[in-house]
């Protein structure tokens, strides 16, 4: 029995990507036609569909389906979410871990719905300081809370196998609203994020 895989894809985009990746292919003097090759195009086009397709994809949607009234009001953190998006600079992976914290303002969100909105705008072309603000608004706009917080540390390809290549810097970047603009809130909110507690 063959396999085959049941993923979906946009037929005519794949079919224009797979081309292109074939040209490129060939521009960099390689045979796109031998046996090592021969499905690559298409395997990279269906890779860069399934890398941005965030595009596709509404974060603020996604926090509504599952909003809830609720009176907690202390800090929500979701912490070591992984992180793999595109750097938009040289189509090269950074990756790495976000950390997201809310304090409620009488709703709550389900909790797989803060992992779900990082990879929303993980999975488009992005740098990672903009990837920083796009899902701390994303959750103030929705939730209204009384603060938002988000931390990413990233590892970033396109400094470690080529350019600078420099291979054990990590690029942190934050952005906080509201309460967590208080020292005191912060201050917590980073040692929560550095501590083990499992």
């Amino acid at each position: 029995m063959s396999y085959s895989r049941k993923d979906k894809y946009n037929a005519e985009m794949t079919d224009n990507l797979t081309h292109d990746y074939r040209s490129i292919l060939a521009k960099t003097g390689e045979d796109a036609h031998r046996e090592g090759l021969s499905k690559t195009p298409e395997r990279a086009a269906k890779a860069m569909q399934f890398l941005t397709q965030g595009y596709g994809m509404d974060a603020e949607a996604i926090l509504r389906s599952a909003m809830f009234k609720e009176e907690y009001s202390e800090m929500v953190l979701v912490k070591d979410i992984e992180i793999y998006s595109l750097c938009e600079h040289h189509l090269l992976p950074f990756f790495g871990k976000a950390h997201v914290a809310y304090i409620p303002n009488g709703h709550i969100v389900g909790l797989s719905k803060i992992p779900r909105v990082v990879d929303v705008f993980a999975r488009r072309l992005q740098v990672q300081e903009r990837l920083t603000l796009e899902i701390l608004n994303s959750i103030q706009n929705t939730l209204k809370p009384l603060g938002v917080a988000v931390v990413i540390e990233a590892m970033h390809l396109c400094m470690m196998m080529r350019g600078v290549q420099k291979q054990n810097s990590v690029t942190t970047t934050s952005a906080f609203t509201g309460a967590f603009e208080n020292h005191e809130t912060r201050t917590e909110f980073m040692h929560l994020i550095g501590a083990k507690l499992h």
